[in-house]
């Protein structure tokens, strides 16, 4: 199964979040610079993730985004759920396939899917930024615009 680039920065961000001090906002642009991707992107990934309640955005003066929850509470099956627009492994019916009706490769494609996800749902945000001093010393020396 392969995730999607908006997936993956997504991972990308609450990473960056969950790395940095619960009183910390961060902003849309410092994150975009550290990962040398667009602001647009990041800032759609941003909203989606907002409107989920993974994290929690203000703007004006003195806003940004921090997590919105914490980061043990975070599955990552989740977060591929929110992000993916499309969980199929494989479409049968653009174009229709004509060996549809005999075909059990969709079965062991959905079954390898759903076992893709209840693995990935055992971990969470924590696990991924566990080894936090490492972490903030490589973003530390990330991209800078």
């Amino acid at each position: 199964m392969r995730l999607t680039k908006h997936t993956d920065y997504a991972f990308r961000v609450l990473i960056y979040l969950a790395s940095m001090p619960d009183d910390r906002l961060s902003t849309v642009q410092e994150i975009a610079e550290k990962f040398g991707v667009s602001r647009s992107h990041i800032m759609k990934i941003v909203h989606k993730m907002a409107s989920a309640g993974l994290i929690h955005a203000s703007r004006g003066q003195g806003g940004g985004i921090r997590l919105g929850q914490p980061k043990e509470a975070i599955d990552l099956r989740r977060v591929i759920e929110l992000m993916e627009a499309t969980l199929v492994p494989v479409n049968c019916d653009d174009p229709v396939c004509i060996i549809k009706k005999n075909c059990t490769l969709k079965n062991i494609l959905f079954e390898a899917q759903r076992q893709f996800l209840e693995h990935v749902g055992q971990y969470t945000l924590a696990d991924l930024a566990e080894p936090t001093v490492s972490i903030v010393s490589l973003l530390n020396k990330g991209r800078r615009g």
